[in-house]
């Protein structure tokens, strides 16, 4: 089988066809055009740099395409990156589908779908789940393929769906734990929660924010299309189970300058707020211990506060989340 990007172990030569995930042209010190990259396959991602980049390097070196990269696996500041030694598209047959290249979550969409359709029928309020319903057939095939982010945790194809899936599960756990908790409200606002990726992410390949993403953001994008659900189902937005069910979704990043307008101010906005942070968190180290040598450190993290985190010598062993 063909190595991929994480079978090279640092200070050894790289060669391999790669998908770029990423391509943002910058400027030096002396302003001199590079291309930051970064590079994906299966295994995961790596960023590289491209110095003197010329106009036809730009154009031609762009995210979605496959190249056949050439270069060295390094460390710079405690992080994996390649010197880049050699780099052109890759032919037909050294293989230039991009969809082969793109990192996977661990369940076939069917499954994620199944189990969410097994979710939605215990939302016993009923306005809540007809707009449950209404939003998640509107964005199915979106919601099942998109990742939940461009970079940091489940950022893979249906990363969206596993990530709103694990938090639904743990979700079940708090529940039966805490018979105080509205468990209808807290699945129906699970599942929403990050709905608005749909909106804010061009999809699974080479993911990128759309116009409305950068502008307005997956919170009030999900926010108005909720609103609209309603209006075409005929529900009263303004009840206070649809004010309960808005606030879930707006307060769910838990403080104002993370991009809520509000903070939780109900039972479960406040437990959707840590789950998704505990899940998120998880997926971030998990996926950083698959490529740590036990007794050694991940790479720094941006999500955990650019921490990085030990891998025990005798500790556990870490399947890829993906």
């Amino acid at each position: 089988m063909a190595k991929k990007i994480f079978d090279y172990p640092n200070g050894a030569d790289v060669k391999l066809a790669v998908l770029i995930k990423s391509a943002e042209v910058r400027l030096t010190k002396t302003n001199k055009k590079f291309i930051a990259f970064t590079f994906q396959d299966t295994s995961g991602h790596i960023t590289a740099k491209f110095w003197d980049a010329t106009e036809d390097d730009i154009q031609q070196f762009q995210a979605g395409e496959v190249v056949l990269l050439s270069g060295k696996r390094e460390l710079y500041q405690g992080n994996p990156q390649i010197k880049i030694t050699g780099l052109r598209l890759a032919t037909q047959e050294e293989g230039n589908d991009p969809a082969n290249f793109v990192e996977r979550a661990p369940e076939s969409s069917a499954d994620m779908g199944e189990e969410l359709n097994n979710f939605i029928f215990e939302i016993t309020n009923a306005n809540w789940n007809r707009v449950v319903r209404k939003l998640l057939a509107d964005h199915k095939q979106a919601f099942l393929t998109y990742p939940a982010a461009k970079s940091n945790h489940h950022a893979f194809s249906g990363g969206l769906a596993f990530h709103t899936l694990s938090i639904l599960r743990l979700a079940k756990a708090v529940a039966a734990q805490y018979s105080s908790v509205n468990k209808s409200l807290l699945y129906a606002g699970a599942i929403l929660h990050d709905l608005g990726k749909t909106m804010e992410l061009s999809g699974a390949v080479s993911t990128e924010y759309t116009v409305e993403g950068n502008l307005i953001g997956h919170i009030v994008l999900v926010d108005e299309a909720l609103v609209e659900a309603a209006e075409q189902l005929k529900i009263d937005v303004h009840a206070e189970d649809m004010v309960m069910l808005r606030h879930m979704i707006l307060a769910h990043h838990g403080l104002l300058e993370y991009g809520s307008p509000v903070r939780p101010q109900l039972l479960e906005a406040q437990i959707l707020h840590d789950l998704d942070e505990l899940d998120a968190s998880i997926n971030m180290m998990t996926t950083a211990y698959q490529h740590v040598e036990p007794g050694t450190f991940s790479e720094r993290l941006f999500g955990m506060d650019n921490r990085r985190f030990y891998r025990p010598l005798n500790g556990q062993t870490y399947p890829d989340p993906h």
